[in-house]
C-alpha cells in the first residue's frame, strides 16, 4: 500500500469518478503537494487523464499505471490541438465509456478555459464535473513571499490574462484602482502592457515581480519597478511560464525575507 493509498482509507466520501464521466480538475502550479485530494482521487481512478504542458511531471506520477495519458497542451507555438480538439476530444473518451480526468495547471476556470470544456461536455450530454484547484496567481506570490492582501496596503487584488490582450484594450481602469494586478501569461506582451499601464497613470516606480516557474526546483524570483521590468526580464532570461505581479505588495517581500531593500536586487 502507498503513502497515498493510505491516506485513502482514512477519508469518508472519496468521490467516485464514473464510467462515461469527466473530471475537470485543477493540478495546482506545479508541485504535488498542492494537489486536493480530490484531485489524487481523480488520477488514481482515470482511465484517460488529458493534460496541460503546465501539469508538472511530479503530479503526472500520481496517475494510476494502468491511465492512458494524453497532452493536450497549446503552448510554445508547436504544432498543437485546437480548444475545440481538446474538448471534443473528451466528448469522445467519455461516449468510448473511459473515466476522464482532464487535468489543467492552477485551477480549472482560472484562464484555463474550463468553463468552455465545461459548456461543449454539458451540450454533448456527457456528465461532469469540477474540481478546484490551487490559482498559480496566488500560489506564486506566497512562494515568492508576496502577501495577496495585506492590511493598510490593498483591499482586493485584479487578476488578468495578458496573452492575446486586444491592442485597444482599455487599461486605464485597472490602472486607477490603486489595487495589485496580477497578470497570467503576459511575458510576451510585457513591454506593451507595461508601458499602457505608465500611460494610464501608473507611477513608473511601482513595485512589480516576476515569478517564474513557481512550485517548482526552477522557480526564480525577480524584483523591479514598473518602467524596469521588461527590461530586467529581458537581462535575466525570464520567460513562462510566468505569474507577474505589480503593485505595492511586492515590497513586502524584503520584510518577510529579512532582505537589506538598500542593496542591488538580484532574481532569487
Amino acid at each position: 500500500m502507498t503513502a497515498w493509498d493510505a491516506l485513502a482509507t482514512r477519508r469518508e466520501g472519496i468521490p467516485v469518478l464514473m464510467p462515461g464521466h469527466v473530471w475537470l480538475a485543477g493540478a495546482g502550479p506545479g508541485d504535488p503537494g498542492l494537489l486536493t485530494l480530490d484531485a489524487l482521487a481523480g488520477l488514481q481512478q482515470a482511465d484517460a487523464v488529458v493534460h496541460d504542458a503546465l501539469v508538472d511531471q511530479r503530479v503526472l506520477a500520481l496517475a494510476s499505471q494502468q491511465a492512458q495519458l494524453e497532452f493536450a497542451g497549446k503552448r510554445g507555438g508547436k504544432p498543437s490541438a485546437t480548444q475545440a480538439d481538446i474538448s471534443q476530444r473528451l466528448v469522445a473518451l467519455a461516449q468510448d465509456g473511459r473515466r476522464v480526468l482532464r487535468l489543467k495547471g492552477g485551477d480549472p476556470f482560472v484562464f484555463g478555459r474550463g468553463g468552455e470544456e465545461a459548456m461543449m461536455l454539458a451540450a454533448a450530454g456527457i456528465p461532469f464535473g469540477v474540481i478546484p484547484g490551487v490559482p498559480a496567481g496566488l500560489a506564486a506570490l506566497a512562494t515568492a513571499a508576496i502577501p495577496a492582501t495585506l492590511r493598510g496596503v490593498n483591499r482586493a487584488v485584479i487578476f488578468a490574462a495578458g496573452h492575446g490582450a486586444d491592442e485597444n484594450f482599455d487599461w486605464a481602469p485597472l490602472a486607477r484602482t490603486g489595487q495589485p494586478i496580477v497578470f497570467y501569461m503576459v511575458m510576451h506582451s510585457l513591454e506593451r502592457i507595461a508601458a499602457s499601464l505608465m500611460a494610464a497613470g501608473l507611477a513608473p516606480q511601482t513595485p512589480a515581480a516576476i515569478i517564474a516557474s513557481a512550485t517548482t526546483a526552477k522557480q526564480r524570483v525577480l524584483i523591479s519597478t514598473l518602467e524596469r521590468l521588461f527590461a530586467d526580464a529581458s537581462a535575466h532570461a525570464f520567460e513562462p511560464p510566468a505569474i507577474v505581479v505589480i503593485g505595492a505588495i511586492v515590497t513586502a517581500r524584503a520584510q518577510l525575507l529579512g532582505q537589506d531593500t538598500s542593496m542591488p536586487r538580484k532574481p532569487t
